[in-house]
């Protein structure tokens, strides 16, 4: 059996990005590495070096994305919210059974100022997906540093979904009105 030929520098660089401009759904560093016959962490350094041309390539948990252009138009609004690291997962599921995308996370850390994660879930196989690797790895959530307090950027195509996610969340005792900060 021969051994697969390693794609090298600026050729592999230009692969990924073809890759991650024609998927569908997030691609993983392994996933790249194992069709260029480098190693994941080669894999990194080519996505930084991408990153630094202004590529819009951002990571999430389920793997590197592209950022298109996107062809329709779409509603982004920041929502504040406060809730134990157990009940993660109950807001999420909130959040994308409305149709909603979470982009990310962000918190106000006294010493670092804003902190912000790429969070990118659309639906309830992607919620577990990012509960699940939160566990596996033994990572915390960010809101763990702000006493459960972040804010989330949603995405939707229609203002009224983020509305009625608004709603939603309010009546689980998860969004944030003006100085209701709990703790």
């Amino acid at each position: 059996m021969q051994k697969q030929k390693k794609v090298l520098g600026e050729e592999r660089r230009q692969f990924i990005l073809s890759v991650l401009k024609d998927a569908s759904k997030p691609i993983t560093g392994s996933e790249l590495a194992k069709r260029t016959n480098v190693s994941r962490q080669i894999i990194v350094n080519d996505v930084t070096l991408l990153k630094a041309r202004s590529e819009p390539i951002i990571a999430t948990s389920q793997g590197y994305m592209y950022l298109q252009a996107s062809a329709t138009e779409s509603v982004e609004k920041t929502i504040a919210c406060q809730h134990t690291p157990d009940e993660a997962e109950a807001e999420l599921n909130i959040i994308v059974d409305h149709g909603v995308t979470v982009k990310d996370v962000t918190i106000e850390h006294l010493v670092y100022g804003d902190l912000a994660a790429s969070i990118m879930v659309s639906n309830r196989k992607d919620v577990e997906q990012f509960i699940k690797k939160i566990t596996s790895t033994g990572a915390a959530y960010l809101s763990e540093l702000t006493e459960g307090v972040h804010l989330h950027t949603l995405v939707a195509a229609k203002e009224e979904q983020i509305n009625e996610a608004e709603i939603a969340l309010k009546q689980a005792g998860f969004l944030l009105d003006h100085c209701d900060i709990r703790g």
